[in-house]
C-alpha cells in the first residue's frame, strides 16, 4: 500500500506486520469493548474540586460530544474537536456556536477519529492556520469503518486557513498509516498536535494497531514508517532543516524528532527553556513523563518505565549484575539516544495531556508548573521542575504533603500520588490548555470544558 507525505509529493511505502497487543485506552470513544484496559472516571456531580481552596473550577460549556482537543484563536474564542462527529466546534464567549467551523469525515473505531488541533497566527501573511489530525474516512462517511467495514484513507495531518469563521483551503501535510496489523487493532493513533516555538508543527503518534518496525526498536522489523514517535514538519509541509537531519536524511527518518513511543496523548514546550516534554502510555506497566530532546528514543517496545526496572525483556538482563542491557541494545538511527523517564506510574493511570502554565494568574507559586491529566481517575496533577528545568523535584514545601515515598520519582502505590493531585472530579481528561486570559482550561471526555481561576 502506497502512502504519501507531501514535501513536495514525496512517496513512502508504509509496511505493516502481523502482531497484536492488548486493546487499550480511549475505547470509551467508540463501541464498547470488553478488552478495554482502563476505567474511565466520571465527573463529580458537583463539579471538579481544586485542592487549593483559593481556586475554583468553573464550567465553560457542557454537551460537547466526546471532545478530544482544543485551541484558542482569541480570548473567549475556542475551537474544540469532537472525536466521532468529525466536527470542530467553536465556543465564543461561553456559547457553543450552532454551526461547526468544519465537519470532516472520520473513521471512529476505538481510538480513531478527529484527534488533534492547534492554531498558528504567525504565518507571515496575516493568516490564521489551523492544523487538524484525524483518521480520514475511506468513503466520506463518519464511522463507516464500524458500520460498513470501510478501511480509512489514513491518519492525516492537514493545514487549513480560517476565513470568516470557517476552515478552508486544506493542505495535506502528513499521510500516515491507519491500517492495523490485526483486525480490531484500531488503537494507539496518538494525535496531539502542537505548533512549537520554532513555528514548526509537531505531531505525536503511537504505533497504530500494533505496528512493529525499527522505530519500535524491533531489530528485524520493517523500516520505520512514520509511526511510533514525534514527527516534525514545517507549516508548508516541508522537511525541517534538511541539511541537519536528526535520525536520517531520507523520508520518513527526516520527519522524526523522537521515536520508540508506544502511544501518547500529551506534549508541550516549556516556555522558559523551549524544551519539549511528553507523556507516554504503558500497557500494564509504566505510564511516563519524558523530557524529549532531539533524537530521543523512548525505548518501546524494549523498555517501558525506568530501564533498571524494566520487565519487558528479562532475558536481556545481565545475570551477574542484574543490570538491564536494553539501553545499549536499542536501535539508534543517526544522532538518536535513550534517556529514562523523569517520572513513572507503575500502575497505569491512563495518562493524557501535559501543559505548562506560562502565567501567574493562578498565583506565582503555580507559574511555569507542569500540569498532567489522566483518564482513569479524572485527576489533574501538578509537577514542579528543578532549577535547570530538566527534571521534576519532590519538594514537600511546594506540594504541601509527605513526598518521602516519591523520592524515587515513581508511584508504586496509587496513594503515593495524592500530594501531586491539584484537582479531581473532572471525568477523564483529554486536553489541558492555557487560555489567552492566562487561566488553565481542562477538557473532559464527558463533554465538559472547565476553566480554573481564583475565587472571586
Amino acid at each position: 500500500m502506497l502512502k504519501h507525505i507531501i514535501e513536495p509529493r514525496l512517496l513512502l511505502i508504509f509496511p505493516f506486520i502481523g502482531l497484536t497487543i492488548f486493546l487499550l485506552f480511549f475505547s470509551f470513544f467508540s463501541v464498547p469493548l470488553a478488552l478495554a484496559a482502563y476505567s474511565k472516571a466520571s465527573p463529580n456531580s458537583d463539579g471538579p474540586e481544586i485542592m487549593d481552596a483559593s481556586l475554583q473550577a468553573q464550567t465553560v460549556v457542557d454537551e460537547l460530544d466526546f471532545p478530544t482537543s482544543m485551541a484558542f484563536i482569541g480570548e473567549n474564542d475556542i475551537l474544540v474537536t469532537e472525536k466521532n462527529t468529525g466536527k470542530v466546534i467553536r465556543i465564543l464567549n461561553g456559547e457553543i456556536m450552532d454551526d461547526p467551523v468544519i465537519d470532516v469525515p472520520v473513521a471512529t473505531q476505538i481510538e480513531r477519529g478527529l484527534l488533534g488541533i492547534d492554531v498558528s497566527k504567525n504565518s507571515g501573511a496575516g493568516k490564521i492556520f489551523v492544523f487538524l489530525f484525524y483518521t480520514e474516512s475511506g468513503n466520506g462517511e463518519d464511522a463507516s469503518d464500524i458500520e460498513k467495514g470501510v478501511d480509512p484513507l489514513g491518519n492525516r495531518l492537514y493545514r487549513y486557513e480560517m476565513v470568516d469563521g470557517k476552515l478552508i483551503n486544506p493542505l495535506l501535510l502528513l499521510d500516515l498509516p491507519a491500517d492495523p496489523v490485526k483486525e480490531g487493532r484500531t488503537d494507539h493513533n496518538g494525535g496531539k498536535v502542537v505548533v512549537g516555538p520554532d513555528n514548526n508543527v509537531y505531531l505525536i503518534v503511537g504505533e497504530v494497531g500494533g505496528h512493529r518496525t525499527q522505530a519500535q526498536n524491533v531489530e528485524d522489523g520493517p523500516a520505520p514508517n512514520g509511526l511510533g514517535g514525534i514527527l516534525r514538519i514545517t507549516q508548508d509541509g516541508k522537511i525541517v532543516d534538511p541539511d541537519n537531519p536528526i535520525f536520517g536524511d531520507q523520508i520518513p527518518l527526516n520527519l522524526y524528532y523522537a521515536m520508540g513511543i508506544r502511544n501518547s496523548f500529551g506534549m508541550d514546550f516549556d516556555s522558559l527553556t523551549g524544551n519539549l516534554w511528553d507523556t507516554e502510555n504503558g500497557a500494564s506497566y509504566g505510564d511516563e513523563i519524558n523530557l524529549v530532546t532531539p533524537g530521543f528514543n523512548s525505548g518501546w517496545e524494549q523498555i517501558q518505565g525506568y530501564a533498571e526496572n524494566n520487565d519487558l525483556k528479562k532475558e536481556n538482563t545481565d545475570s551477574s549484575s542484574g543490570k538491564n542491557l536494553f539501553p545499549e541494545n536499542l536501535l539508534y538511527f543517526g544522532n538518536s539516544h535513550y534517556s529514562d523517564p523523569e517520572f513513572v506510574w507503575v500502575n497505569t493511570i491512563g495518562i493524557t495531556d501535559l501543559k505548562f502554565l506560562d502565567s501567574e494568574k493562578l498565583g506565582k507559586q503555580y507559574a511555569n508548573n507542569m500540569f498532567v491529566g489522566d483518564i482513569n481517575n479524572g485527576y489533574l496533577y501538578r509537577f514542579v521542575l528543578n532549577d535547570l528545568r530538566d527534571g521534576v523535584i519532590m519538594d514537600e514545601q511546594r506540594y504541601g504533603g509527605n513526598l518521602q515515598s516519591l523520592s524515587d520519582k515513581q508511584v508504586d502505590d496509587p496513594r503515593e500520588s495524592q500530594p501531586l493531585v491539584f484537582g479531581e472530579g473532572f471525568g477523564g481528561i483529554t486536553d489541558i490548555e492555557v487560555g489567552v486570559d492566562g487561566y488553565l482550561y481542562v477538557l473532559s471526555y464527558s463533554g465538559s470544558l472547565y476553566r480554573i481561576l481564583p475565587l472571586t
